[in-house]
């Protein structure tokens, strides 16, 4: 079936968007940045491929599943979807990472002025 690999990027990359907005991890802290480095990200990327094509360590191969249109030759369209989302999902990732770090350094830092932190507490012990 023809486009089901691009449809298939489509909903993974809208799945990206909304977990992205909903947790505030990449466009939605600083959509300036964000935007940046996805550009700059997919165009580093879209250069190693053309690279790879032009040492012939690439190749298109053949699938029902893509469109047919080529970026370039040896670069169908999906590749510029599917760079775009290995980038959203990087970022994503390292976004809910840092959010990850930060409430578990909150944590310790308010378990820490309670006087918690490393030792048990009474009902603990028994």
């Amino acid at each position: 079936m023809s486009g089901l690999y691009l449809i298939g990027l489509l909903v993974a990359l809208v799945g990206m968007i909304v977990l992205d907005l909903r947790f505030r991890l990449f466009f939605g802290r600083a959509p300036w940045r964000a935007a940046l480095v996805l550009v700059l990200g997919v165009a580093f990327f879209l250069a190693w491929d053309l690279a790879g094509v032009g040492l012939h360590i690439f190749f298109r191969g053949g699938s029902g599943l893509l469109v047919g249109v080529q970026l370039a030759p040896e670069v169908p369209i999906e590749e510029l979807f599917f760079l775009t989302l290995l980038c959203y999902l990087t970022m994503n990732v390292y976004g809910a990472l840092e959010l990850g770090a930060k409430a578990i350094s909150g944590l310790r830092r308010d378990a820490s002025a309670d006087g918690r932190l490393g030792r048990r507490s009474s009902q603990e012990r028994s």
